[in-house]
């Protein structure tokens, strides 16, 4: 990665420059048994979809507060990016009711109603499909985003000093977020072509960094894992060789 990235979205595109083609983002639920890989090239279009479906259709500005009502899944990953592409502070497990706008997966909607911005929904089913009846009051993220355009350029710079996220309590500007992701990957051990295996939740910064942001940072990969705990010792070795692990983070 380059030393001049100071934000998650600069990390992605450099990402994307160096080689499009990588896995990036491995996910698994093992409550479902769904799999999903996404390399850097399909991710970044993803993230480039939310991105300006965010900024156009739900009309988010720089400094906005997004509270992300989701658990650790791709779609959390996408939308994490999604923000800072924006300059939208992602307020993990925040208060809706003092945000903005609100994104909430399909367990945590009465909550996300408290939220009297734009409120956007996600079925999280296998292959991020929609919901079978759109819940009364959102937005079906799997119905609006794919007609989002491919290339995504922001109204505003972003500014990597400015709020970018918060979690458990604590904020981050985006430069201070890549800055800490750095020291996360170095202390995982992980280098560019490293593969992190997680089962951590997204609702804590060791999380979310394992998860995502260290593994960007490094040029390395994450294989993120919902519900891990229902693997025993040899279906989680399986996985392991299966998806050549260099290391982990449970």
């Amino acid at each position: 990665m380059n030393a001049s990235d100071r934000t998650p979205a600069d990390l992605l595109r450099s990402a994307l420059a160096a080689d499009p083609a990588r896995p990036l983002v491995t996910f698994y639920d093992d409550a479902t048994g769904e799999r999903v890989e996404l390399s850097v090239a399909t991710f970044a279009n993803w993230v480039a979809k939310t991105a300006n479906l965010l900024q156009g259709d739900l009309a988010a500005e720089p400094g906005d507060r997004l509270a992300l009502l989701l658990p650790a899944h791709w779609q959390s990953a996408v939308w994490l990016l999604a923000c800072s592409s924006v300059g939208v502070v992602a307020d993990v497990q925040g208060d809706p009711a003092a945000a903005d706008l609100v994104v909430s997966g399909p367990d945590t909607l009465e909550r996300a109603r408290a939220c009297r911005g734009e409120r956007v929904a996600l079925a999280l089913r296998p292959l991020g499909g929609r919901f079978p009846q759109p819940p009364e009051g959102f937005a079906d993220y799997a119905v609006e985003v794919p007609a989002q355009g491919d290339r995504f350029a922001p109204f505003a710079p972003v500014d990597p000093d400015a709020p970018a996220l918060s979690v458990d309590g604590v904020g981050w500007t985006a430069a201070q977020l890549v800055a800490r992701a750095r020291e996360d990957a170095a202390e995982l051990g992980l280098v560019a072509g490293s593969r992190l295996l997680t089962g951590r939740t997204y609702d804590t910064w060791e999380g979310l960094s394992a998860g995502l942001f260290a593994p960007l940072a490094a040029g390395a990969s994450v294989v993120l894992c919902r519900n891990l705990d229902r693997l025993d010792e040899n279906a989680l070795a399986a996985r392991v060789e299966s998806e050549r692990v260099t290391g982990t983070a449970v």
